[in-house]
């Protein structure tokens, strides 16, 4: 009987063993699928030109060179570009998480005249591709109008005072301040759908205890919503600092590091002869290895970002539920 007892939980034991090892032999397939495109990028941005051409070079380079890194810093002009994202891209992104989050609270707890109406437009905002209506916001722009006052101003004493705001952050600013920017709809609409799921009760009794609804809202409603606005501020912030078509649209200089990446062949093939570079080392280099480089240059800070917020997230849930 005894024998039996121990067979068998050798047998169990066995069997546990095997699949844990399948288990991990899954998860490590998964993760180097996930994994590959970041190891591919740093080998071959690390790599020496000639290793480019030699056949038994995979992995691991004969050679170490951060040359690719500085052709790609002073061809892309990296922090001046860093700091135009952060200028432009990052700052609208602050500020559609904010204008997003008000307008998804009053649609979710407000009932008013047009509701409808406004949901309609917020769904047609998630559906509309950029690029359909960027000849009107670049039109919009360049001759900035309220309700067609300064236009009529303009057909009557023959004065144009409508400002250009091509060139300037406000293009990037002013939608995101009405909560209109990039994928600004399907931010409220992730705001609205968590809003609505908030006991009401919470409000009822921050209303009773003599608070307004904005007092409801910034000490109530945010404090217990730490999960959404950890995840609309990753999704608002990647997605700004990835855009590529409306800076490239409504700027004519001064880009940002999205723009200034898909331009990186381009500048290095009209920048022949870089003062910093020594030995004619920017002929020589590889293009594959300045792309590389720009590449992990334009996504080092967004990993950074990334990895920071993910805490903050598994924080957020675990601290922001409600106790009935």
């Amino acid at each position: 009987m005894n024998d039996r007892i121990r067979l068998y939980r050798l047998r169990k034991a066995g069997i546990s063993v095997v699949a844990n090892i399948a288990r991990y032999l899954v998860l490590l397939a998964f993760a180097y699928i996930f994994i590959y495109p970041f190891l591919f990028m740093v080998v071959n941005a690390l790599k020496y030109p000639a290793d480019w051409y030699d056949p038994t070079v995979q992995w691991v380079p004969k050679q170490l060179s951060l040359e690719s890194f500085k052709v790609a810093i002073n061809v892309m002009d990296y922090w001046r570009a860093l700091g135009n994202t952060f200028f432009y891209e990052i700052f609208a992104s602050l500020l559609q998480f904010c204008s997003c989050a008000v307008a998804a609270y009053g649609l979710a707890r407000f009932n008013f005249k047009g509701k409808g109406f406004m949901i309609a437009l917020l769904f047609m905002n998630i559906l509309i591709p950029v690029t359909m209506i960027i000849i009107p916001s670049y039109v919009n722009f360049r001759y900035t109008d309220f309700f067609g006052i300064l236009g009529v101003a303009y057909k009557l004493f023959g004065y144009d005072l409508r400002p250009n705001l091509l060139d300037t952050p406000l293009v990037f600013w002013l939608p995101s301040l009405l909560g209109v920017g990039l994928k600004g709809g399907l931010i409220t609409y992730i705001y609205t759908k968590f809003f609505s799921d908030l006991p009401k009760e919470l409000e009822e009794a921050s209303w009773i205890d003599g608070a307004g609804p904005v007092k409801t809202f910034l000490f109530v409603v945010v404090p217990s919503s730490g999960a959404v606005c950890i995840t609309t501020l990753i999704f608002s912030v990647i997605w700004h600092w990835s855009e590529y078509y409306l800076p490239l649209m409504l700027l004519s200089d001064n880009y940002p590091l999205s723009v200034s990446l898909a331009k990186l062949p381009e500048s290095v093939e009209l920048s022949k002869v870089q003062a910093s570079l020594t030995s004619g080392s920017l002929n020589a280099l590889n293009m594959g290895s300045a792309l590389m480089a720009g590449s992990l240059l334009y996504l080092i800070p967004m990993l950074v970002f990334y990895l920071i917020m993910q805490k903050r997230f598994v924080t957020s849930i675990a601290t922001s539920g409600i106790v009935g």
